[in-house]
């Protein structure tokens, strides 16, 4: 053992960690080392921090900071138990929290032990000292056991956002829980043997909380499920809550619905509502499949999902250098796929993988909240090919993004949680992060950015306005009116109803799907629109205009949108499920946009005193109240003269899949329309003119970040010497790259599952030559690359 004498000079900066003390001992900050590596992971005493023997000397160097706990942790596979007459062990029916090596699917039981060894390790030399060790001075030892006794911040951040939650779904307080209305009518429920009160149906039963009834629920899409009773006796009687039987456990928690809420809820008081039809939950075991399980199963039997994951090829795992895979950290296989993606882009390889050691050269105060280091670990870790390591059935070990996760998802109401999430809209939030934070780097999205050009002609006078805007994405639209196999899918669909009909159900695998030719979406995407209520400035007044779409530049990479997810009659959301004939290299040159032409009158500029639109608040509040975003219920009420909540849900129902559904709304015709950027709101310019800048400043910055305060302030502060410089004359590419229109696939991303919040995303990249299929920490050679159901296409320039 080297001598005491080493850590004396270090003891006056050890600290003892208080409770609230984030301790990363899982983790290396700077790489995706951990206890399990070769090498182990350092622990600073001082910050707390987590380091990998690469990065351990560096920091040591750059803060001083001498003394660590080394952590090196031992796994060793669980023997097989020996066969007894009493059956398998009995199976997990929740997700394990907490759990090292999670469990065997088959039995329910740990697949691994782990025994940590620990050590106190001074640096330079890396002078060891054996723990536990009664020699150590005594601030040493209580670091030490603190430190080992510390909850890991990964297990902390998971329970935090599954906290109220089963099996990662967050499931609100139902408002009729409190004083639900309970019918003393005398009924009282067995314990088994229960049907349906109006069909021969034993199973997917569902008791009404109200009256006792028991009844069969929903039919789901592949004809399985119930007849649908349940929900037909709540629009007979309005009574609002029901329970799935066969899901109720002993500490009262079970599936409840509320019809009125039409979700998913919580019933604190369930066990007492169970009590007035005799029910004793503490004598109840669950038996049936939560809504969850349920839904997943469904996903897995439909052949989108066994197609989707080549389920009928023999994989051949790959491993090295950009064949890392993920770990699914509960439902971020979203968030796996769009990263896959990003790092197949060279600007974000010299952005975050070449220029890493010049990022973590610097060693950030915080560099576990340091967004371009964790992304820059993200990234390295994924292309070094130091954590593609062959593992059993064709896994790998892979990395697990726990930092970059939390990172990204905080405060965000959506990627905060543990529920499956939209890969797009991850994607647009990824991207906005990024051009957050690089102030004073170039932009790795700029790749992907390109403008998009809109010429509205006025009906009257035949005057022409052109603007344009930034995105990052081209949405196109499912143009399921082109289906080449129309009369199949009609003949399926007339096939599957007849078996609803008569109470059988057509195996999901030989669904007949639409395929929809990609040029059919293309035209879709570029034919004219009809504007209502457009001011022309031309003749003063509302007319009726027509609007083409075109872009004005091409980026180097093109990011291309399926618009499969929509909303259906009864407002629940839905998926198309169709194969859409995507090219595998693409002349997009009809999309390109020539701006005005020599014989087109432009439009003049509005007047300054064209008048504002108004809205109906009280409609605006019931429209807000039915999940619409504030902008797109702008619109609706504008196009629909405020004439009511049916005219304007029927807007709003149309227009679902509008790429600028959401967008900041401009009245079309507007001032603010004329210009390349929109008129800023004026209580953003206020609010930046309080922090010191004039108000051309203000006006200035937010034209140029579409309106949004952060970024306007971002903006301002990147070019403080050019703030008071003319504004240049307006820039119709608005700085996008532009090249030649054609493009190659390189990579795409599909989506298993009939919901955005359920289901299961896979990446499919073209990798030297081949594709290759990414499935979370699975990585194989893909014998059929699935092209025509994906969602999410990304083309490079040819």
């Amino acid at each position: 053992m080297a001598s005491l004498d080493l850590i004396t000079p270090h003891l006056s900066k050890i600290k003892i960690p208080g409770p609230q003390q984030l301790i990363y001992k899982d983790e290396c900050v700077y790489s995706f080392d951990n206890p399990e590596s070769e090498t182990g992971i350092y622990v600073s005493l001082v910050s707390f921090l987590g380091f990998g023997r690469n990065y351990v000397e560096q920091y040591f160097q750059k803060t001083g900071n001498a003394v660590f706990l080394h952590i090196q942790r031992e796994k060793k596979p669980v023997p097989e138990p020996e066969q007894t007459g009493d059956g398998p062990e009995k199976k997990i029916t929740r997700l394990a929290i907490g759990v090292e090596g999670g469990f065997d699917p088959e039995c329910g039981r740990p697949k691994f032990t782990y025994t940590d060894h620990y050590a106190v390790v001074v640096l330079p030399g890396f002078h060891t000292y054996p723990w536990p060790n009664a020699e150590l001075p005594d601030v040493v030892k209580k670091s030490v056991q603190a430190v080992i006794d510390a909850e890991s911040p990964f297990k902390i951040a998971e329970m935090a956002a599954l906290q109220g939650t089963w099996d990662g779904e967050a499931r609100e307080v139902s408002v009729h829980a409190v004083n639900l209305k309970q019918l003393d009518n005398g009924i009282r429920i067995p314990p088994s043997g229960w049907k349906c009160a109006k069909c021969d149906l034993t199973n997917n039963l569902w008791l009404n909380l109200t009256d006792g009834s028991i009844l069969c629920g929903r039919r789901y899409f592949d004809g399985t499920g119930g007849n649908d009773h349940a929900v037909e006796h709540y629009r007979e009687t309005g009574y609002p809550l029901a329970v799935k039987l066969g899901t109720i456990t002993s500490d009262g928690k079970g599936d409840v619905y509320s019809y009125a809420e039409d979700d998913m809820v919580e019933d604190p008081y369930l066990a007492d509502h169970l009590k007035h039809f005799g029910i004793n939950v503490q004598q109840l075991q669950k038996t049936d499949k939560s809504m969850v399980e349920l839904e997943l199963e469904l996903n897995q039997r439909t052949g989108e999902w066994n197609t989707l994951q080549e389920s009928g090829s023999d994989l051949r795992p790959l491993h090295g250098p950009a064949l890392t895979g993920l770990s699914n950290l509960g439902n971020s296989c979203y968030i796996n796929s769009v990263v896959q993606v990003i790092f197949r882009m060279p600007d974000f390889v010299r952005r975050y993988v070449e220029g890493a050691p010049e990022l973590f050269a610097t060693f950030p105060e915080d560099p576990v909240n340091d967004f371009n280091v964790q992304t820059a670990k993200l990234g390295v870790g994924l292309l070094s090919g130091r954590y593609s390591i062959p593992e059993a059935e064709g896994t790998q070990a892979g990395v697990a993004p726990h930092m970059f996760r939390q990172l990204v998802g905080r405060g965000h109401p959506e990627f905060s949680n543990k529920r499956q999430q939209d890969a797009h809209e991850f994607y647009l939030h990824l991207l906005t992060l990024i051009e957050r934070n690089s102030r004073h780097k170039p932009n790795p999205a700029d790749c992907l950015k390109f403008a998009v050009e809109e010429r509205v002609q006025c009906t009257e006078s035949n005057n022409v306005r052109y603007t344009t805007r930034a995105e990052h994405h081209l949405p196109l639209p499912v143009a399921l009116h082109a289906a080449a196999n129309a009369p199949a899918v009609r003949e399926y669909e007339q096939r599957r109803a007849q078996a609803e009909a008569s109470g059988q159900r057509l195996d999901p695998s030989l669904v007949v799907r639409p395929h929809i030719p990609f040029q059919a979406c293309l035209e879709s995407f570029m034919k004219e629109e009809i504007v209502e209520q457009f001011f022309s400035s031309a003749v003063n007044k509302k007319v009726t205009a027509r609007k083409i779409t075109r872009l004005a530049t091409f980026p180097d990479y093109l990011l291309i949108q399926l618009k499969k997810f929509t909303i259906k009659e009864d407002w629940t959301p839905a998926k198309l499920d169709v194969a859409v004939d995507m090219p595998w290299e693409v002349d997009l040159s009809c999309l390109r946009g020539r701006g005005l032409q020599p014989d087109e009158t432009p439009l003049p500029e509005a007047a300054p005193d064209t008048p504002a639109p108004t809205y109906n608040e009280a409609l605006l509040s019931d429209l807000l109240e039915m999940g619409f975003p504030v902008e797109a219920c702008k619109k609706a009420l504008y196009f629909t003269n405020n004439s009511g909540m049916e005219a304007a849900s029927n807007w709003l129902m149309e227009h679902m899949n509008d790429w600028d559904f959401a967008n900041k709304f401009e009245p079309p015709g507007a001032a603010s329309a004329a210009s390349a950027g929109a008129v800023a709101d004026e209580a953003s310019v206020e609010q930046i003119m309080s922090m010191g800048f004039t108000r051309a400043q203000a006006t200035r910055a937010l034209a140029a970040t579409d309106g949004d305060v952060p970024r306007a302030l971002d903006w301002i502060f990147s070019r403080a010497h050019e703030l008071d410089a003319p504004a240049p004359a307006p820039d119709r590419a608005l700085g996008c790259r532009d090249g030649p229109e054609k493009y190659k696939l390189i990579a795409f991303i599909s989506h298993m599952g009939t919901s955005t919040m359920v289901g299961h995303y896979v990446c499919h990249v073209l990798h030297e030559g081949r594709w290759v299929i990414f499935n979370d920490n699975k990585v194989a050679l893909s014998e059929n690359p699935p092209k025509n159901l994906g969602y999410l296409y990304l083309y490079e320039r040819l």
